[in-house]
């Protein structure tokens, strides 16, 4: 069965490349793709206005929207996914509190799958740390992202999402970002550092360190390419499920 989706944010940095990967797909179909600023097709997809995303989901009838946009715009799409009951796979991090509530309340309608990160490299990192921190109780944890230039949020969704995999086997930790002047460290701490430079589409290292050693687990993405895989991976596994919260471990799994 072929899946069509809609795609969101089409003239951004990510909404390219999902329709770069669809368009080598024969499982998916792209139905439409919008944007804040319409023109031109991307990967021979035309890039309709948003402002219609309604409409052009009344009328497309897609079985999923894949969206990698900004947090308000996140929540429209969601919502408007939520009344029609199309499936909503978003990465769009930054989100709020509030905004993560507006996500689950949209799950009452409609599939919603959340993910800060879609890389399967990723998923195996938070196992391995989610292992390692137990087994080195006590020793130190420095945790540093890198991302493009352009990157809006800091620390990444990604970063948050490793050090609530952190919290979740040690307990609540402080979270000290960056350092300055005199700065002695605390017992149970963790650093948090946010990189910012050039077009690195995503670095991330967790650096564990006490008894004289160190351990360091580090996942680097060569391409955005491989995000945009896995939410197409998500849209298509999502596409026939009942309304619900859902995670990308259990399209991985």
């Amino acid at each position: 069965m072929t899946v069509s989706i809609g795609v969101t944010g089409a003239t951004g940095r990510m909404g390219g490349e999902v329709l770069a990967a669809a368009a080598d797909r024969d499982d998916l179909s792209v139905a439409f793709a919008v944007s804040r600023s319409p023109g031109d097709e991307v990967e021979g997809v035309a890039v309709e206005d948003a402002a219609d995303f309604a409409d052009l989901l009344a009328s497309h009838d897609p079985d999923a929207v894949v969206d990698f946009t900004g947090p308000a715009s996140c929540i429209e799409y969601a919502s408007a996914c939520a009344e029609a009951g199309v499936a909503f796979v978003t990465g769009t991090t930054g989100l709020s509190e509030g905004g993560f509530d507006a996500l689950r309340e949209a799950a009452s309608e409609a599939p919603v799958l959340y993910a800060s990160n879609f890389s399967r490299g990723i998923a195996a990192l938070r196992r391995a740390v989610r292992e390692a921190v137990p087994a080195l109780d006590g020793y130190d944890i420095e945790l540093t992202e890198t991302h493009h230039n352009a990157k809006r949020d800091a620390p990444s969704g990604t970063a948050l999402t490793i050090l609530d995999d952190i919290d979740d086997v040690r307990g609540d930790s402080e979270r000290v970002h960056g350092r300055e002047g005199e700065a002695p460290r605390s017992e149970g701490e963790v650093g948090v550092h946010a990189r910012r430079a050039g077009d690195i589409a995503g670095e991330h290292e967790v650096l564990l360190a006490g008894n004289h050693e160190s351990l360091s687990l580090t996942h680097r993405a060569g391409s955005r390419g491989v995000f945009a895989a896995g939410a197409l991976d998500a849209a298509a596994w999502l596409a026939d499920r009942d309304a619900g919260w859902y995670d990308f471990t259990e399209v991985l799994e």
